[in-house]
């Protein structure tokens, strides 16, 4: 069960860092961005919203006159150099945004920042009088940039890091009623520990995208071909048995028929014949929720007092499967209650729809939202709460 404090608790912050006027600080950031390619085949950043969201912090830094570095990663290299997560056209952003600030090569070029290797991350900080951490995207993973430097340099919180904490959080500390989660998503697996979490604390928790399919399996419903994962329909039953009153599964699905395709680079359009089923015949795939749910959920959101939503309905890059996203997606940016849409694939849609203004908070990580919400803590955190300067004060070096 979550932590029944704020995960913010003994994090030193920027305030809390020694006079910085010409000291070396290093910074590590999410800047795992979306990339695409021009019509000459130069990668370029797709979307910058990561990047801009780390401005405040590094801009505070230079105020104080500090000679500020940023280390990050880019997709999934493998520990070696590879050109297409080369951080170049991430450095152009940056270097547009906040000048003067440096910008190393990809962290996981290095297979000791995966590894969490300590020597590594002694090797990236040497030199650098204090550390900051304001990548909350990445501080779900115990990687050497995220929980190395810490124990060597006086750390903080930046901007970012300290209001993804404090919104993410404090969903798990005395949430405004009714509180709606709505999770998405294709696996499962990857999100039980998380739904589990959520029972302790919300009203209603509403389910969709692939994983709403083992639900659907978990109480005899017929789903076809669509994604089910065997091990866990146990799971899903007992979960289905704890709260079934406040559990919402789809009534009605968008399914695809046999031998048709999906359109995974949208917006686009795949091939072969969609219906709007209850139950699923042998090699029918469902790929998202139907009308009839889409609107029962949105009506649900449209009348929550605090509303966190991880996770598409349903495969919105092809746009016949886009309408339940769509629609839950309307009725989160129309809430008049605390709104915290949790990264990933959800902040994606909201930005396609052009609704992300609309929104209370949308966070930069996906998989550390839910890690928090499930955990109360993150390795990041932990981390900073080691640091020689962290309110709860010294601690193991």
């Amino acid at each position: 069960m979550p932590v029944a404090s704020r995960p913010g608790t003994g994090i030193p912050a920027l305030e809390d860092l020694p006079p910085l006027d010409g000291r070396r600080v290093f910074v590590r950031a999410d800047f795992n961005v979306p990339m695409c390619s021009d019509a000459d085949g130069h990668h370029r950043v797709a979307d910058d919203f990561r990047i801009r969201a780390t401005v405040p912090t590094l801009r505070w830094l230079v105020d104080q006159g500090a000679h500020v570095t940023v280390a990050a990663h880019l997709g999934r290299p493998g520990g070696r150099p590879d050109e297409s997560s080369d951080l170049a056209p991430v450095r152009a952003v940056l270097g547009e945004l906040v000048p003067g600030v440096d910008l190393l090569e990809n962290l996981r070029w290095d297979p000791g920042e995966e590894a969490g290797d300590l020597a590594f991350a002694r090797r990236l900080v040497d030199g650098y009088d204090c550390y900051v951490n304001d990548a909350f995207g990445a501080s779900h993973r115990a990687h050497a940039s995220i929980v190395g430097p810490p124990r060597w340099l006086p750390s903080a919180a930046g901007r970012l890091f300290e209001r993804e904490t404090t919104v993410v959080g404090g969903l798990l500390v005395d949430p405004a009623r009714p509180f709606v989660a709505v999770v998405g998503g294709a696996k499962v697996g990857e999100k039980l520990g998380v739904l589990r979490s959520l029972l302790d604390v919300v009203d209603r928790l509403v389910v969709g995208g692939g994983m709403a399919f083992t639900f659907l399996a978990a109480v005899g419903r017929r789903v076809g071909g669509s994604l089910v994962d065997p091990g866990h329909l146990d799971d899903c039953a007992v979960l289905l048995d704890k709260a079934s009153d406040r559990i919402l599964v789809p009534s009605d699905v968008v399914a695809l028929a046999p031998g048709g395709e999906i359109a995974r680079c949208g917006p686009g359009s795949g091939s072969g014949t969609v219906a709007v089923v209850r139950e699923l015949d042998d090699g029918w795939r469902g790929l998202d929720i139907g009308p009839q749910t889409a609107t029962a959920y949105a009506q649900v959101v449209s009348e929550a007092a605090t509303v966190f939503w991880n996770g598409p309905m349903g495969v919105f890059e092809d746009v016949r499967f886009a309408a339940g996203t769509r629609l839950v997606a309307e009725a989160v940016a129309s809430c008049p209650g605390w709104t915290v849409v949790g990264g990933g694939d959800s902040a994606a849609a909201l930005d396609s729809l052009g609704l992300e203004d609309r929104v209370g908070f949308v966070s930069t990580g996906g998989g550390a939202s839910l890690e928090l919400l499930e955990h109360g803590d993150l390795p990041g955190l932990a981390a900073l709460r080691q640091a020689p300067n962290a309110p709860a004060g010294r601690v193991r070096r």
